[in-house]
């Protein structure tokens, strides 16, 4: 039988809504206390917005996660789906002992590598080389271990070119492949990874997922959280699924995958967040206000369209300050989780010139379209992601299947053959041309 590598017991924590109690000085107490008397609470707000999220309030403190049931033995690879805000990375931090549960008992054996966001535990003045000797000290590794494994942890990570440049002129990217080749290969008993990867490119992607598989067959646990729901089904035994900070499903990955999308599959086409709504993905220039699906010229937001038809996808944005550049980009997956497109409002992306791409934009409201043409997607389940930022590249607001939608064979584009078609995601409609020869 083998040994528990993580034993989480009856782990709930909470967080209080707004600004800490920690006053350095009394006038910000003075402050604190005049802006509770005169604003509206923030969780009467939030309660009353999301009825889901009104039942995880308890006056001015919000549960994060409640009730956690968890067991994980040595070598297993485990990974943790459910949608944004479900609690995935607030449990993954008091794994890492970044913090500390309110109630429960947690319980992790051995060292702990952990990958939560770009550049966590990187010190940005130091160059390459010295943070991987700061990482190494962090994880408990004596110098002569760290200085053993330098050159393969250098080689993966692929920045030789790089290793005396401090860490605060990293690509993100680069951030990521360095952190990762310092976790992976310092011989952490425990790996935890967040969502991070998603920061590489596909090579690396796949560089990345092979070592955690190869650390699996080497008696070491991966815990692993990602919206690449086909990176889990290949990478891992057993997956769990969280929602609303609890963990509702544990199994097989397929299993937990199919519970996982069963429960994305509702909506109708719209997702729409109010100006006051104090969850609506935004950053310090811009606020999402709608994410919607049309189609077949349709004014009304479908979540099932005919393959026959052209599906537009519609995203309403406000800019809050004046001269802001704006890169608004989608990613579509299908059920599996697989990437089938992206796209930009880049002119040299489109057929058409987007007039207000490469403009400063004034304070306003502004909507931005795609246009995908008929008989280009498979009869499944579609998931679009929002991505807004300065640049291409360049991401300050992303929201993840912010909703789904249906595309439905009506059997239009083809009389012959009337079972499913055979194929992946995408299946263009494509002119044929037969001549004969001689």
């Amino acid at each position: 039988m083998k040994l528990e590598s993580i034993h989480v017991e009856k782990v709930s924590k909470k967080f209080r809504l707004g600004a800490a109690n920690d006053y350095g000085r009394l006038t910000e107490a003075i402050m604190a206390r005049a802006k509770g008397f005169f604003c509206k609470p923030a969780q009467a707000v939030l309660a009353k917005e999301n009825p889901t999220l009104g039942g995880r309030m308890e006056g001015e403190w919000f549960w994060a996660l409640r009730d956690i049931e968890l067991s994980i033995p040595s070598g297993e690879i485990v990974g943790i789906v459910g949608r944004n805000g479900a609690g995935k990375s607030t449990l993954l931090k008091i794994l890492s002992r970044i913090v500390m549960p309110t109630l429960g008992r947690v319980g992790v054996r051995g060292r702990v590598g952990s990958l939560l966001e770009v550049g966590t535990g990187f010190h940005p003045e130091l160059t390459g080389r010295e943070n991987v000797f700061l990482n190494g000290a962090i994880l408990g590794m004596p110098r002569s271990e760290i200085r053993k494994r330098f050159d393969e942890i250098v080689s993966f990570a692929e920045i030789e070119s790089f290793l005396e440049t401090p860490v605060k002129r990293y690509s993100s990217g680069m951030a990521v492949r360095l952190a990762f080749a310092v976790a992976a290969h310092l011989e952490p008993d425990v790996l935890i990874i967040d969502e991070v990867l998603s920061v590489g490119d596909q090579a690396f992607q796949r560089k990345c997922l092979g070592k955690a598989s190869q650390l699996g067959e080497q008696g070491r646990t991966v815990l692993v959280v990602s919206h690449n729901l086909a990176a889990v089904a290949n990478l891992c035994k057993r997956a769990v699924l969280m929602q609303d900070g609890r963990l509702v499903a544990d199994g097989s990955p397929g299993r937990i995958i199919d519970q996982y999308l069963s429960e994305m599959r509702t909506g109708d086409g719209q997702r729409v967040w109010k100006d006051d709504d104090a969850l609506a993905p935004s950053s310090d220039q811009i606020r999402l206000r709608s994410v919607s699906v049309f189609g077949n010229g349709s004014e009304v937001p479908l979540s099932e369209v005919d393959i026959d038809q052209e599906i537009v996808v519609a995203i309403e944005y406000a800019v809050l300050l004046d001269d802001v550049s704006v890169s608004v980009q989608i990613q579509v997956r299908d059920e599996t989780g697989t990437y089938v497109f992206w796209s930009t409002n880049a002119p040299s992306m489109n057929m058409e010139l987007d007039p207000w791409y490469g403009k400063q934009h004034p304070r306003g409201v502004y909507q931005s379209e795609c246009r995908i043409p008929s008989n280009f997607f498979n009869e499944t389940r579609y998931f679009v992601s929002v991505l807004i930022g300065p640049e291409i590249g360049w991401i300050t607001l992303r929201q993840e299947s912010v909703l789904s939608f249906v595309v439905h064979d009506t059997g239009a584009m083809r009389r012959e053959y009337m079972g499913p078609w055979i194929g992946p995601a995408v299946r263009p409609k494509l002119n044929w041309r037969t001549e004969k020869k001689g």
